[in-house]
């Protein structure tokens, strides 16, 4: 259905209902407007219908019927269609506000309320008019002129009412009649206003698009709210109201309060059209904020400023139009300053005339929702409440909502206070985030415009800046004056911690905008609340100077900063000491303290970037508060709470305790963000911290209090987490701490040390890019600072110097590189402690490889020079053994060293040659590789001469095993530099020293140590010394020999040597000359002779084993000497498992070089010399009588040194050794050394010496046997000088004029001199001599030596002593000794008979002979029967001798001697006739055996038929008559005594005689049977015979001895009893 038709007939429809209520019966005509209301809503009404409808409803109002209900009508038909306009639309207007005025109450709102909307539709229909006609656009005619009436002609329809409508509001508030709205009555101000304020408010575009509606708001609103506000401006609170000449010239609260609310409207809605109008507005604002005012105003104004204060735009247009044009009010700094003299007015004006308020809020029902009292600011006696009035950013505000109000409510107390903080908290809110937002997208526009032009310069548009700029320095003063003082008055933590929020902001924003002045100021603000108050603290006080000088105005009138006061009622939660040079008392720290200290944390720790130099008052503050709370630095320079060291200790609440772990947390969390500030910032935080710790240090001179250590801790916090830059900031940050080092209080000097090694530590730990093994620059920039903590002398730091270097090898030891020259020079200058070698003790174990081969040199300088500081023996022995190990190094990674040095040396050579200098380098032409060793050979050879002899034993040990096992590696020529400049040279200071060492006793060390006394003295320990040096050097020469020849001077080298081993063999040290002769035989390569019970020894020989060589790689590891064993089964395994160092080809011979040999030999003849040289003085001072083993060593040296001279060994050389060998045999044994060498005296044993000296002529001689006919020469003397040493069993030879004891006669225990036991040695001679004369008795240089003659001659000497010899072994050996060498000697004599050449040797035979057996020595009257037996049988085979071997051969020996025989033997076997006994007969009658062999040796001889001359024959008879006549006697005179005797037994000697005489018959008649008749002279027999009778006549004896000796002897006779021959003879021939 179309509702068209009814609606061009809607008039007619419409006129009943009209006509019903013209009735004015309230039943129909509530129908009948209902009726109306239907037919509106389905707008079916036309434009005259409705005008018809209006007419009715005004009659309807005029006469004040259905009044709720016309309202309502109305409302439909203007809001459901616009057909109602103009005239009509005005009459409906009216008749709403008619209705407003009526007296009925709920009228009068419900018409309020239309009338809103209905302005409210009028405007909304033009907004819609707007929308319709907006794509069209039209050229309004040109205005003329500016009357308002003509400017309509331009407007639509819509837009046309509401300016009607808006212009007249203006008249109606203004007082005037309206143009518009006719059948006005009445009206009121404050509706009109509200009217005003709401189309204002809710439709600004219409005033801003249509120039007509702009028009109406400058010439009509303006004008109006200014004329309205006069009674405000004028009035002054409690001046006298009499003068003023109008009541309407007093302030009226809801105009007052609405006006404000339009003035809010204008500025935020038309600032920029109107923006001189609104100067005058804001002018007015702050003036209303002025002490004088009513507190109602006042409290309004509040508000407004809040409500300004919320939108950041508008204060900053504000900004821009006002505060930056010339000769303009300052309107925004003054709107700002106003808020803070306001506040400032709170706290100093009492509240006038409302002291009422305080008990009572009047009015205050509204309120107390809203403004419940939660905190409140207290300042010098004024205490304010603080209220919640509005969430933050938003303006709520209380009375400017009061529309109801006529009457000026009571204000609560506290109330403008809370508006005026909010307000400030909010100014500062918007503004910093406004410009920090604008910030934030400008620098991502420069971030895009970077990357899209990358070599442009970004240049940002200067007028933001200015803006931002010119706001911030228009409102800081005031702003810091106000935040400054609520901090200081506020009691509420809140509140508190928005104002600081609020001077953070600013001071971060001032940062960011670079305006240092207030940035300073805002920070110094928050220090000062941080620290107790009138905390001296310089940096702040000089900096709040500044600022209080800078006093701000408002509008002209000068307003002052108040100070803050001290008197605030706050919890008291920390007591502590004031960082301060001199002790003061103690300050408190309050809860705000800390909740400030944690805003500076806060800043610094978000905001770093921006504080630039106030850095430094920022750190100092907090350094100052961490000292108050007590906290301390720990590990990584984080602080923890730590008890304070002295004054009364710090004193903390429970409520802050628990926030220091937090402020401790944040405290580092802030330093570490350190890594997102740029360079700049961080350079100013470095600077920062390096004056404050400067200042910290300024306070602990000269006392060792406890100092801060912050700056310190901070640095070292800031360094380890700016380690990908370390760069910029290292060379201030470690400056600094190297001061800090020095400082004389230990506890700074010791965090200075933790800080810079930690930071160091970190810096190499530290994964940088690119790494620092390519990046050399840094790695010794980062080393540097460890360096130059050498220069500091504290024993601390070196200490902690000592443990980074340790740590540093630990962890980075693989990568140092380059930077080892560095590392390794701060080890060499901690010298003096026990930790360094440690170090270098890790360096040289691990870190050798990964060093760069160049610093190699430097390890081992360092080495040395530990070794050489004496502070630490230890060390000096440690940094030895290093060396060793160092030496190992070098060995085994040989060829990498070489090839990297050489590469290396290409380059200095190419540099030298560039800049035209020689290389400059120790041992320079050597190659790099060997001139490595030779440094570590020079150090060592220094070392080898340290006075301290522990360190010489170590050195020499290590340089001698170190040579010997790694001097492969060496190159020919650097031996030459070895030999003679390091071993040579070592050698002369050795011996120089030596000879010149003290002897004084040294006292046992430091009492806790025992010196051996063979150490006992300085010389006795050089002298250990030069045993070693010499000892390795022989032994270079004798393992190196082949190498070492090859060199063209070794005949010097080797002269040099022997020069040295005879020096020190003959130095008059035991110790040292024994062992150069120990190094003679080295060099000499004679293995030490085998022990007797090692006889395997010559096992080794028949192999051929050559003498051995010890391959070096053998050699034993460092520091233990290499010990020449001697043991056979090692010296076979060591010959068979080592590979032997064969002579390179042709050189065979070079050991048998003859020159070296002589060389050596004339060496062996000085040193035998001088050695056995007996002293030529008196005795009394003796000097030094060479010890056994020394002589014994000398000796042992001949035979092998004789294999390679026997060539050209002559009897000079002969007679040469002879006297050296008796001169060493000669020489005495002290009597405290002789229980370890002699034996004891009964022993026949030869010492080790006696040994020594036969095996030489053992060598000797078996060398003649075997060499060539004209060596034979030589026999005689050989035999010559064993002969002599067989004359030392009777005769001991004499050492000069020295006296010497029998051994059991010395007593030990003083120095005395025992001679020798010579009897075993010369025994052994004597043995030897029979050997030699064994095998040599038919040389020709035997016999033309009469070398028979000599033996027999010395052996008389022993022969003759019989038993006075010493030894009774003695006569023994010579009588067999004579016999063998006879046995031998006789048949060449008898050969060589008719040459004469033994002529002389018969008489020293014959009287041999005689001495020995007719001794005239007595026997020892101890001698047992059966000793005497085998004593007289050793004389019997000297009988037979003479019966075998010389009587045979009578005819080829002179008769003289036959002679003498012959007497001997009568004298043997004819016992005295003379009656008188001596002893010797009585000897000579004991020996009946030897009588008996005598005897029959006579008779043997005496019937011998090979008798050649009838002398002979008759010497036999002769010999033989005498024999019988003499038994004859005897046996008579038996006969004759034993019947004297009677039954008395007759002597025993008689008895023996008789015994004797009757054997003697019983033999010669065996020997005459035996005899060939014709031999036997008949006289004999005729003797014989006459014997019977007399025998027969002894059978009367009474011995029975006697009686079997005769029947012995009467037996024989049988052979005599036989028939008488027929023709007999005469028995007498």
């Amino acid at each position: 259905i179309t509702w068209q038709p009814l609606k061009e007939n809607s008039s007619e429809v419409v006129q009943p209902f009209l006509m019903g209520c013209g009735t004015k019966e309230p039943k129909i005509t509530q129908l009948c407007l209902a009726a109306i209301q239907r037919l509106m809503s389905h707008e079916v009404v036309s434009e005259a219908a409705a005008g018809n409808i209006i007419n009715m409803l005004w009659q309807l109002m005029e006469n004040g019927l259905e009044e709720l209900k016309l309202l309502q009508t109305v409302l439909v038909l203007l809001t459901t269609n616009t057909v109602v306009h103009d005239e009509v639309l005005s009459k409906a207007i009216v008749l709403c506000f008619r209705l407003h005025f009526t007296k009925d109450n709920i009228t009068n709102n419900t018409a309020a309320a239309t009338v809103r909307q209905v302005v409210t539709v009028v405007f909304e229909r033009m907004v819609a008019e707007d929308e319709r006609f907006k794509g069209i656009v039209e050229q309004p005619p040109p205005v003329q002129g500016n009357t308002n009436r003509r400017s309509v002609s331009t407007l639509r329809p819509s837009a046309k009412d509401a300016y009607m409508l808006f212009q007249d509001l203006c008249q109606l508030v203004n007082a005037d009649a309206p143009y518009w709205l006719v059948g006005m009555t009445e009206m009121t101000r404050t509706f009109g206003l509200e009217l005003l304020e709401s189309v204002l408010n809710d439709f600004p575009g219409v005033f801003l698009q249509h120039q007509e509606f702009s028009f109406l708001l400058k010439e009509r609103v303006c004008p109006l709210v200014i004329k309205l506000f006069s009674p405000n401006i004028k009035f002054r609170q409690g001046s006298s109201s009499a003068a003023s000449p109008a009541p309407v010239e007093k302030p009226y609260f809801p105009i007052c309060m609405r006006l404000l609310r339009v003035v809010s409207v204008l500025i935020k809605h038309f600032y920029s059209l109107l923006v001189t109008e609104c100067e005058i507005f804001l002018s007015l604002l702050v003036k209303f904020l002025d002490g004088e005012k009513p507190q109602w105003l006042r409290a309004v104004a509040v508000e407004s400023v809040h409500r300004l204060c919320v939108q950041p735009h508008l204060l900053r247009s504000f900004c821009q139009s006002y505060d930056m044009k010339q000769h303009s009010t300052k309107v925004f700094r003054d709107i700002v300053n106003a808020l803070g003299s306001f506040i400032q007015s709170l706290f100093i004006v009492p509240n006038v005339g409302n002291a009422a308020a305080v008990s009572a809020p009047a009015g205050g029902s509204g309120l107390g929702a809203q403004g419940t009292a939660q905190g409140a600011f207290e300042y010098r006696g004024t205490w304010i409440p603080l209220m919640t009035v509005s969430v933050q950013g938003s303006a709520k505000a209380t009375y400017l909502e009061m529309l109801d109000k006529v009457e000026p409510p009571s204000i609560p107390e506290g109330y403008a206070m809370s508006v005026a903080f909010s307000a400030l908290l909010d100014l500062v809110r918007g503004i910093t985030s406004m410009i920090e937002r604008e910030l934030a997208v400008e620098e991502e526009a420069a971030a895009e415009f970077r990357e899209a032009h990358p070599d442009q310069e970004w240049k940002p548009q200067p007028g933001a800046h200015l803006v931002w700029e010119e706001m911030v320095s228009a409102c800081w003063c005031g702003l810091l004056a106000a935040l400054s003082l609520l901090l200081d008055a506020s009691t509420d933590e809140t509140a508190t911690e928005n104002i600081l929020k609020a001077e953070l902001t600013m001071a971060s924003l001032c940062g960011r905008l670079g305006l240092v002045t207030p940035r300073d100021a805002f920070i110094t603000a928050i220090c000062k609340a941080s620290l107790p108050p009138h905390y001296a603290l310089t940096v702040l006080s000089s900096n709040t100077a500044n600022l209080s000088s800078k006093a701000y105005s408002i509008q002209g009138q000068s307003v002052q900063i108040i100070s803050p006061s001290s008197e605030s009622h706050q919890q008291v939660v920390a007591v502590g000491q004031p960082l301060t040079a001199q002790p003061q008392g103690t300050v408190v720290l309050t809860a705000k303290n800390i909740q400030c200290m944690r805003t500076l944390l806060n800043l610094a720790h978000c905001h770093g970037a921006v504080l630039g130099t106030s850095w430094q008052l920022v750190l100092a503050t907090l350094q100052h508060l961490v000292w108050i709370l007590g906290l301390k630095p720990g590990v990584g320079g984080a602080l923890k709470p730590g008890r304070a060291v002295e004054g009364p200790s710090t004193v903390l609440t429970t409520a802050v305790m628990t926030d220091l772990p937090v402020i401790s947390n944040i405290l580092s969390r802030l330093f570490e963000s350190s890594q997102y500030l740029d360079d700049v910032s961080l350079h100013h935080l470095i600077n920062a911290l390096c004056s404050l710790s400067l200042e910290a240090m300024e306070m602990a001179y000269g006392n060792n209090k406890e100092p801060s250590l912050f700056a310190v801790a901070k640095l070292l916090e800031t360094g380890l987490v700016n380690m990908d830059r370390i760069e910029i900031l290292w060379r201030p940050l470690t400056g600094h701490l190297l001061e800090v080092c020095q400082h004389p209080n230990s506890r700074m000097r010791e965090w200075g040390a933790e800080a810079l090694t930690a930071l160091i530590k970190a810096g190499l730990a530290y994964k940088h890019d690119p790494p620092l093994a390519q990046n050399q620059r840094l790695q010794l920039l980062l080393l540097n600072p460890l360096k130059e903590l050498s220069n500091v002398l504290h024993a601390d730091i070196r200490q902690k110097q000592l443990e980074c270097v340790l740590q540093i090898l630990q962890s980075q030891g693989d990568s140092l590189g380059p930077g080892w020259p560095l590392v390794l020079g701060v080890i060499g200058a901690i010298r003096n402690d026990q930790g360094a070698p440690c170090c270098l003790q890790l360096v040289v174990t691990d870190f050798l490889p990964t060093m760069p081969c160049t610093c190699l040199q430097i390890v081992v300088d360092v080495a040395g020079s530990f070794g050489l500081q004496n502070q630490e023996l230890n060390i000096s022995l440690t940094s030895i053994g290093l060396l060793w190990n160092i030496s190992d190094y070098f060995f085994q990674r040989g060829e990498a060293i070489t090839q990297e040095l050489e590469r290396e040396e290409e380059a200095l050579q190419k540099q030298a040659q560039e800049r035209g200098e020689t290389l400059n380098r120790p041992f320079h032409p050597a190659p790099p590789f060997d001139c490595l060793w030779l440094c570590l050979y020079a150090k060592l050879g220094e070392l080898c001469v340290d006075p301290r002899p522990a360190v010489r034993k170590s050195a020499g040990q290590t340089l001698f095993s170190t040579i010997a096992a790694h001097g492969t590696l060496l190159q020919q020529p650097t031996w030459h530099i070895v030999v003679w400049k390091v071993l040579f040279q070592l050698l002369d200071c050795v011996r120089t020293s030596s000879t010149t060492a003290d002897k004084e006793k040294i006292e046992s060390g430091g009492g806790n140590i025992l010196i051996h006394h063979s150490r006992d003295t300085a010389e006795k320990q050089w002298a250990e010394t030069w045993v070693l040096t010499l000892a390795g050097v022989a032994r270079i020469f004798n393992t190196r020999r082949y190498l070492l020849q090859q060199l063209g001077d070794f005949f010097e080298a080797w002269e040099v040597l022997l020069n040295h081993i005879q020096s020190a063999a003959l130095s008059k040290n035991n110790e040292v000359s024994l062992a150069a002769l120990k190094s003679f035989q080295e060099i000499l390569q004679i293995v030490t002779p085998v022990k007797d019970s090692d006889k395997a020894g010559d096992a080794l020989a028949a192999m051929g084993v050559p003498p051995v060589l010890i391959d070096p790689l053998s050699a034993s590891g460092p520091g233990r000497p290499l010990v020449r064993s001697d043991s056979l089964v090692e010296r076979l395994t060591r010959y068979n498992g080592a590979e032997l160092q064969a002579p390179p080809p042709g050189e065979e011979s070079a050991l048998e070089d003859s020159a070296l040999w002589w060389s050596a030999w004339n060496t062996w003849y000085r040193t035998g010399t001088d050695s056995t040289r007996p002293p030529s003085g008196p005795t009394e001072k003796l000097s030094f009588i060479p010890s056994q083993p020394f002589l014994t060593a000398l000796i042992q040296i001949f035979p092998a040194l004789y294999q390679h001279i026997k060539a050209n060994f002559s009897m000079e050389d002969l007679k040469k050794l002879g006297v050296i060998l008796h001169g060493a045999v000669s020489v005495p044994i002290s009597s405290d050394a002789s229980p370890f060498i002699l034996p004891s005296y009964t022993e026949a044993v030869l010492t080790s010496l006696q040994e020594a000296v036969l095996t030489a002529l053992d060598v000797l001689q078996k060398a003649i046997c075997v060499g060539p006919e004209n060596l034979q020469v030589m026999y005689p003397a050989i035999f010559e000088q064993l002969l002599l040493f067989v004359e030392f069993s009777c005769k001991p030879p004499q050492y000069g004029r020295m006296e010497t004891k029998h051994v059991a006669n010395a007593k030990y225990n003083q120095a005395e001199w025992v001679a020798l036991n010579y009897v075993p040695f010369a025994e052994r001679s004597l043995e030897v001599v029979v050997d030699l004369y064994h095998k040599t008795a038919c040389h020709k240089a035997v016999i033309n030596e009469k070398v028979l003659q000599n033996i027999i001659k010395t052996l008389r000497m022993p022969l003759g002593l019989k038993y006075a010899c010493p030894s009774e072994s003695t006569w023994k050996l010579a009588v067999s000794s004579l016999l063998k060498v006879l046995s031998i000697g006789l048949p060449v004599a008898r050969q060589h008979a008719s040459s004469g050449k033994f002529d002389t040797m018969w008489p020293e035979l014959a009287n041999a002979f005689e001495d020995f057996l007719f001794t005239k020595s007595t026997p020892p009257d101890n001698l047992s029967i059966q000793e005497f037996q085998k004593n007289e049988a050793i004389d019997v085979e000297v009988v037979q001798l003479i019966s075998t071997e010389i009587l045979p051969f009578a005819n080829f020996i002179p008769k003289d001697f036959v002679g003498q025989i012959m007497t001997m033997l009568n004298k043997g076997s004819i016992h005295s006739q003379s009656p008188s006994f001596t002893e010797a007969e009585i000897d000579v009658r004991m020996r009946e055996d030897f009588s008996k062999v005598c005897f029959e040796t006579l008779l043997q001889f005496s019937f011998s038929n090979k008798v050649s001359t009838p002398q002979e024959g008759y010497i036999s008879r002769m010999a033989l008559s005498v024999l019988l006549k003499r038994s004859q006697d005897v046996l008579r005179r038996y006969v004759e005594d034993e019947r004297l005797s009677g039954r008395c037994p007759l002597p025993r000697q008689q008895v023996t005689e008789i015994i004797f005489v009757l054997k003697a018959i019983s033999t010669l008649m065996d020997s005459l049977k035996k005899t060939q008749p014709e031999n036997v002279d008949g006289n004999t027999w005729a003797q014989v015979i006459a014997l019977y009778p007399t025998l027969v006549e002894c059978i009367t004896c009474s011995s029975s001895e006697v009686s079997s000796a005769l029947k012995e002897a009467l037996g024989p006779f049988k052979d005599f009893m036989q028939p008488p021959v027929s023709k007999v003879q005469n028995g007498e021939s």
